[in-house]
């Protein structure tokens, strides 16, 4: 199974999930034209769409890329985005071929959010909700709703591969340093991050354990993060720890 990001905007990855030879499915085309192209290069139909959320960078290119053709659009049932075709919940199971799709309920960033998972790829396509050394802002959820949502993909195994729909890494570390700076997964990671963006490489996917030893939004349990939230104001749990270090980072 090959999985490709596919570059969009300034800093947006649509994934495409190669089914075999001539069929793939995008997750989150925002832009229909860098789609159309990959798969015209690549003579390969259009068999799917995954949508995640209804921000329009993940929504915006869908009327173009099935006005040609009828394609499943699937998203959240609760998604004020019109252009679905079938709508899934925490809990729905998807098949495309012989790929077997899990649908996790990640509200926070918005109340429609979900993520789609692949048990036999090991791989998570999770939106804006976890990001590589970071996590997306809390913009129609709650605090303790988005906390919530990252500690269901915490329990994830810790090999799964999680593709998500930005290139943020490099400036999610600068902030992960200032939160956690004696922390070494850290620091070696921001190596290694550099490196890959001064070769112009993406720095996805990432891995849930890398994401688990070093960012530090699925680290509210760490006496690290929790000292850090407590110089900021005092905490009494961990959403109160999750709260101050993503509010912190909305003012980085």
């Amino acid at each position: 199974m090959n999985i490709v990001p596919i570059s969009a905007f300034t800093d947006n990855y649509i994934w495409c999930l190669h089914l075999n030879d001539r069929r793939a499915i995008v997750v989150d085309p925002g832009d229909p034209e860098v789609v159309e192209a990959y798969l015209a290069a690549n003579n390969i139909e259009l068999a799917g769409i995954l949508v995640t959320h209804h921000h329009f960078d993940h929504t915006g290119g869908i009327e173009a890329l099935t006005n040609a053709s009828s394609v499943a659009v699937i998203g959240p049932e609760n998604s004020p985005f019109s252009g679905l075709t079938q709508t899934v919940r925490h809990g729905s199971e998807l098949m495309f071929e012989s790929l077997d799709i899990k649908v996790l309920a990640v509200p926070g960033h918005t109340l429609d959010h979900v993520a789609y998972y692949i048990p036999q790829l090991e791989a998570l396509f999770c939106g804006d909700t976890l990001f590589s050394g970071g996590c997306g802002r809390v913009f129609e959820g709650t605090f303790a709703q988005m906390r919530k949502s990252l500690a269901s993909l915490r329990e994830l195994p810790v090999t799964t591969s999680v593709y998500c729909a930005h290139e943020y890494t490099a400036a999610n570390l600068k902030f992960a340093l200032a939160v956690d700076p004696d922390n070494s997964d850290l620091q070696a990671r921001v190596a290694q991050v550099s490196r890959l963006r001064q070769l112009d490489k993406p720095t996805l996917p990432t891995t849930l354990g890398e994401e688990r030893r070093s960012n530090p939004f699925l680290r509210w349990d760490a006496p690290a993060i929790i000292g850090s939230a407590q110089r900021k104001e005092p905490v009494q749990d961990a959403d109160d720890v999750f709260r101050v270090i993503r509010q912190w980072k909305d003012s980085f």
